[in-house]
């Protein structure tokens, strides 16, 4: 019972943490725009992320080490630098822009501009980290994330005709917008591939003392707990394919973003939209810092652990306590959080190589996970989905800039 009771937790945990304003607002954009075409895209995402959380997971079950220490070992010290700088960058961004997620929830229930919310929203992520243990965040915040179920609720009461739904789970070429299209699916698949999740995950594995008993718990965690997350990231844009898209709006403005609810739910809707969205961003800030401060000082040989008290990982709680005031201050300077949520989603797509490539490596190397290496079909589809994400990236992001076809 307790075993089960691990894993039913576990898969809340994931549910929970799945959805944040990368894959809502470009969910409801994708959907505005391209009815249910893109479907496909949290599908693959959602996919290649079941394989990379196993994958984090039972590298730690059985190395008793992170990926981070791990990549540090295997490629050194230089190279470890190289992959620290690309993934600070990007986090930074997504980070500022989940920041800039809850200040915008708070402004739509107290019409305060959202750039005023941001000191609040930094001390409040700080206070759960420097007060919190790892399980008080990893539970207690995943478990409010379930409030994301109200998109599946919306979108089920508007009966949608499941088999144009389903259509929208095969890959097919737009007939207009082409550049757009593309632009929205590397968004898509960069939010729900998020760099952060594994390595996140990958320490929390080795805060709770894994071990090869958990490897059965993994695979379910990750199979369930996942694939669920992608199916209720759907969920936003097949509102906004039934909602948006008749109504020819567009949704390039973020003060937009709540009319998946509050078309048809009104002020209710608007309500539990600003929540839904306040708290899944208040969860991902939360992971996000942790897990780069979880990269620093695993790679830079500093004692590390949510678990230990501040004072006992000065370093550890140092890091994120600087990332989260230069995050705070740029979520200040007032930039729009749904083009910054566009801008950075895209380059984590286009960065994905660096941080998923040397740990694919690791995998099948029979030092860290002995006789538990990959099989081929992980890495065939991982590597796959990797490419495709950053190859579109590449391609996608100046057409976008430049209004190419």
């Amino acid at each position: 019972m307790k075993k089960l009771g691990e894993i039913a937790l576990g898969i809340v945990t994931s549910v929970g943490g799945f959805l944040e304003i990368g894959s809502v607002s470009t969910a409801i954009q994708a959907g505005a725009v391209f009815g249910y075409q893109l479907g496909w895209a949290s599908i693959v995402g959602g996919l290649c992320l079941i394989f990379l959380v196993e994958m984090s997971g039972r590298m730690a079950a059985i190395s008793k080490r992170t990926i981070i220490d791990a990549v540090r070992e295997r490629f050194g010290f230089g190279f470890f630098l190289f992959v620290f700088a690309v993934m600070t960058l990007v986090s930074f961004l997504v980070l500022t822009a989940e920041i800039g997620g809850v200040c915008v929830a708070l402004e739509f229930v107290t019409r305060i501009h959202f750039q005023w919310w941001a000191p609040l929203v930094g001390v409040a992520t700080w206070l759960v980290l420097w007060r919190g243990t790892f399980k008080v965040i990893e539970n207690s915040v995943s478990l409010l994330g379930l409030i994301t179920l109200v998109f599946v609720v919306g979108a089920w009461q508007l009966h949608p005709h499941w088999i144009d739904v389903a259509h929208g789970i095969i890959p097919s070429r737009p007939n207009n917008e082409r550049a757009h299209y593309w632009f929205m699916a590397v968004n898509i698949l960069g939010a729900s591939i998020s760099p952060y999740l594994f390595y996140f995950y990958s320490s929390g594995a080795v805060e709770d003392k894994w071990n090869e008993r958990h490897l059965g718990m993994n695979w379910i965690v990750s199979i369930f707990g996942m694939s669920f997350g992608s199916l209720i990231s759907v969920a936003p844009l097949i509102i906004a394919a039934i909602l948006l898209r008749p109504a020819g709006i567009r949704v390039e403005h973020y003060h937009q973003l709540p009319l998946i609810l509050s078309r048809e739910y009104g002020s209710l809707g608007l309500a539990l939209f600003s929540a839904a969205l306040a708290i899944a961003c208040f969860g991902a800030a939360i992971e996000i810092a942790l897990s780069m401060a979880y990269i620093a000082a695993q790679g830079l040989g500093w004692t590390w652990g949510e678990n230990l008290t501040p004072r006992s990982a000065a370093r550890f709680s140092s890091f994120y306590t600087v990332l989260l005031i230069a995050a705070t201050l740029f979520a200040m300077t007032g930039i729009d959080p749904l083009k910054l949520t566009n801008f950075s989603m895209a380059l984590s797509a286009a960065s994905l190589p660096v941080a998923i490539l040397p740990f694919l490596v690791i995998m099948n190397d029979p030092y860290y996970v002995k006789d538990h290496t990959n099989g081929w079909f992980g890495n065939g589809v991982v590597l796959a989905i990797t490419l495709l994400a950053s190859a579109l990236a590449v391609v996608s992001i100046p057409l976008e800039i430049f209004g190419g076809s």
